[in-house]
């Protein structure tokens, strides 16, 4: 059975967000170092942000590299500073020539230098691709994220920029890293964890979840797909009845 035709192309998920879990697992399973894991994982990176440009996904974020993430050994954590800085540079040319946008959220200024140049010169020279937007999220959590969302709205409450009356979802949601995306439709999470782990908090608010116990490296199109179909088997009611939609 040929899953991509039994997706429904207009009734796609405006923003799909992906919590990338399973790399240190599947290289233990092998009797590898969590490394090989990592670099492993980022051929499924490749192979799903493919899969999603071809059925015409506009937007998809992937959760990369958390705040938390930090306080793992200090050897993982420059072995992933490093895996990102060579993917940024081998994958230029498939963006370019995919029309494809890089984006990214979190605490940017907290990356090694190097990774923070790389990411901005690929960032800067992919800015008017318009197929799909890819969000790398990269030293994101998003408690913190909604702490500095709150910290910006005071202080322009507290200089007659903004009057309290005034504040609403939209004035919340122009000072949030994803000010320029819509909310996430589809929250997708790999390995068998059925948790959020600090991820999108505010945006994630009426995303359908979709958990699968597939590990991060293993993950194919095919997998991609599952998801899109399940979520368009599922009412998105938003409060409402059935009856309110129908």
């Amino acid at each position: 059975m040929d899953l991509k035709n039994s997706i429904h192309t207009d009734r796609l998920p405006k923003h799909i967000a992906i919590i990338m879990d399973g790399n240190g697992r599947w290289a233990k399973q092998k009797g590898m170092v969590r490394a090989f894991g990592h670099e492993n994982g980022t051929k499924a990176v490749r192979e799903t942000v493919e899969a999603a440009a071809e059925l015409g996904i506009k937007n998809l974020t992937l959760y990369a590299f958390s705040t938390e993430n930090w306080n793992r050994p200090k050897l993982e954590v420059q072995t992933l500073m490093k895996l990102l800085v060579s993917s940024l540079k081998k994958e230029i040319k498939t963006l370019q020539e995919n029309n494809i946008k890089l984006n990214a959220i979190g605490a940017l200024n907290t990356l090694p230098r190097k990774v923070y140049n790389e990411l901005f010169e690929v960032m800067e020279s992919t800015s008017k691709n318009t197929r799909m937007t890819l969000t790398l999220a990269l030293s994101y959590g998003s408690r913190e994220e909604l702490l500095n969302t709150v910290k910006e709205i005071s202080i322009k409450v507290k200089n007659n920029i903004i009057s309290p009356e005034n504040i609403g979802e939209s004035i919340i949601n122009e000072h949030l890293y994803t000010h320029n995306l819509p909310d996430v439709d589809l929250l997708i999470r790999t390995s068998g964890e059925q948790r959020i782990s600090n991820f999108l908090l505010w945006q994630i608010a009426y995303a359908e979840l979709y958990f699968t116990n597939v590990l991060w490296p293993d993950f194919k199109k095919q997998h991609l797909y599952e998801a899109i179909i399940e979520y368009q088997k599922r009412e998105r009611r938003f409060g409402k009845t059935s009856e309110q939609l129908s």
